[in-house]
């Protein structure tokens, strides 16, 4: 598998808001899964894909973000914490998928600019993952107090998640290799 094509793995930029810290979560993720041999990601921001809330499900499925969807072999998504849970246009958005989704692993960035840095988040959207398909990986990064991991630029702050997110990826890694072999070689 290593000689074939690369892991795909984007980094979903969870949240619309102006003035968002999670962009730079992305970025770093995103920066991060770039470092693996035969590994290669992008950032999908949700603030760029024209969803319209006037209805649900495939329905509204951009066809751009389906097909991202549908390539990658692993997703991470960078959620940040609104209220003890999830941006609701994350989930109208992962809702207009679902069979691209099916034996793919899933990594969470929980984001806050609390103390728990969005350990929430990322318990509230695990029965969400499962649903729609994708495997979740055991380790999660947390950016707890965000404002102060970033500098206004989105340089990183504090080392320390460097080492957090390489355990992160080489587990997410690990499993989308193992999933793409069983979706190409297993049947069920």
């Amino acid at each position: 598998m290593e000689s074939g094509r690369p892991i795909f793995i984007p980094v979903i930029l969870g949240t619309t808001r102006k003035g968002r810290m999670s962009e730079h979560v992305a970025n770093f993720m995103a920066r991060e899964i770039a470092k693996q041999e035969n590994v290669e990601t992008e950032v999908v921001d949700l603030r760029n894909i024209p969803f319209p809330t006037d209805d649900a499900g495939e329905h509204i499925k951009d066809a751009g973000f389906s097909e991202t969807v549908m390539k990658a072999d692993a997703l991470v998504i960078v959620a940040p914490e609104y209220n003890h849970g999830y941006p609701g246009f994350l989930k109208h958005a992962l809702d207009t998928n679902l069979k691209e989704y099916i034996h793919k692993a899933v990594g969470i960035c929980g984001v806050s600019a609390g103390s728990f840095g969005g350990t929430r988040v990322i318990e509230n959207l695990l029965p969400v993952v499962r649903e729609l398909g994708l495997v979740a990986i055991f380790w999660d990064v947390n950016f707890p107090v965000v404002q102060n991991a970033f500098d206004g630029t989105g340089k990183l702050l504090d080392e320390a998640y460097v080492k957090r997110a390489e355990k992160f990826i080489k587990e997410l890694v690990w499993m989308a290799k193992v999933l793409r072999y069983g979706r190409d070689n297993v049947e069920i």
